[in-house]
C-alpha cells in the first residue's frame, strides 16, 4: 500500500505542477514571433498535451517509487 501511495502522490504532484508549466510553454510556442498572450489551448491540443503528460507523470511516479526503494 505505501509503494502505491507513494506513487500516485508523485504522480499528482507531477501532473499538477507541469500543466501550469506547459500552458506557459503552450503559449510561448504559438506566440514565439508576436507579444506573449496567454490562451487555452484547443480541444486537439489539449489531448496532445495531456497525452505526454501521462506518460512522464507514470515514469516519474514509477522512478520516485524505485529510487525511493519502495517499489
Amino acid at each position: 500500500m505505501k509503494n502505491m501511495k507513494l506513487f500516485i502522490v508523485s504522480f499528482c504532484v507531477y501532473l499538477g505542477v507541469n500543466m501550469i508549466e506547459n500552458l506557459f510553454h503552450y503559449n510561448i510556442g504559438k506566440h514565439s514571433n508576436e507579444n506573449l498572450t496567454l490562451e487555452l489551448p484547443t480541444r486537439h491540443d489539449w489531448i496532445k498535451i495531456i497525452s505526454v503528460m501521462l506518460v512522464f507523470a507514470s515514469l516519474q511516479g514509477v522512478l520516485t517509487c524505485y529510487l525511493d526503494g519502495h517499489c
